[in-house]
């Protein structure tokens, strides 16, 4: 009995380290166990989809999320998937994703926007709030559940509307951080 306590704490902090959580028996995705708090932007200065992504993949730059010389690598997958059909799923929020062999982890940046940005969305209207995803090549499953958990929680109206509200990334982590918790 002993050992499958000191076995499950083990494996239990291995879940951790891949950036899921476990509650009530089951592995579940929260965005804050990969959303990089240090990759946050509160006003998005770009007008244009490329310079969007440019901006929040620069910001996983800073954060010390993803080295420099990947950007390139990085950004033309992402502007691949676009291609493919936009990202913006309306009600102003936009996600773009992509998998690569230049990410190690499964790793997001935030942005807000308060003019809104023509992300050609699937309703026709501006995107507000952006979750820039990305996974390493071989992490279908849990980019697939990173992107299905960030929808999920961007379908509520109040949600969206007190991420528009925040102010500062402080607050954007505490909503989302509340979120979280509350939608298992």
């Amino acid at each position: 009995m002993f050992l499958f306590r000191v076995r499950e704490k083990k494996r239990g902090a291995k879940i951790r380290r891949e950036g899921l959580s476990k509650i009530k028996g089951e592995l579940l995705m929260k965005i804050m166990d990969f959303l990089s708090k240090d990759a946050i932007i509160m006003e998005i200065n770009s007008t244009k989809k490329q310079d969007v992504i440019n901006e929040l993949v620069n910001a996983l730059v800073d954060a010390g999320e993803l080295g420099k010389q990947h950007c390139p690598k990085i950004i033309e997958a992402l502007m691949s998937r676009e291609a493919l059909g936009s990202t913006a799923i309306g009600q102003g929020v936009a996600i773009p994703h992509a998998k690569s062999e230049s990410v190690t982890k499964l790793v997001a940046s935030f942005g807000l926007s308060k003019k809104g940005i023509d992300f050609d969305s699937l309703d026709g209207e501006p995107a507000y709030i952006f979750f820039l995803l990305l996974a390493p090549q071989d992490y279908a499953g849990p980019h697939l559940k990173a992107l299905a958990r960030i929808s999920r929680l961007l379908k509520d109206k109040y949600f969206r509307d007190s991420l528009r509200a925040c102010e500062d990334s402080k607050s954007v982590v505490k909503i989302i951080s509340q979120e979280d918790e509350k939608k298992i």
